[in-house]
């Protein structure tokens, strides 16, 4: 699964989740209507908790707040 991150300015928006990142992408017109030219976007791969063993979940959680951030 993937999730949809758009920033613009103090505004973070989150859309999905997708099955691809080609279905992502190919909604990205639509989510991008609603903001400013100078928005900022990335896709992100989802990952399940369950699968994931602690260091692996607090990298992950480390990437999502560092791609947040910037």
């Amino acid at each position: 699964m993937y999730l949809l991150t758009v920033k613009d300015g103090l505004v973070t928006r989150h859309v999905g989740p997708y099955p691809s990142p080609k279905q992502a992408s190919d909604d990205l017109d639509r989510v991008l209507a609603s903001f400013s030219d100078r928005a900022r976007w990335q896709i992100h791969a989802l990952e399940s908790p369950k699968t994931l063993s602690l260091p692996d979940r607090m990298q992950a959680r480390d990437r999502a707040i560092s791609a947040v951030a910037s």
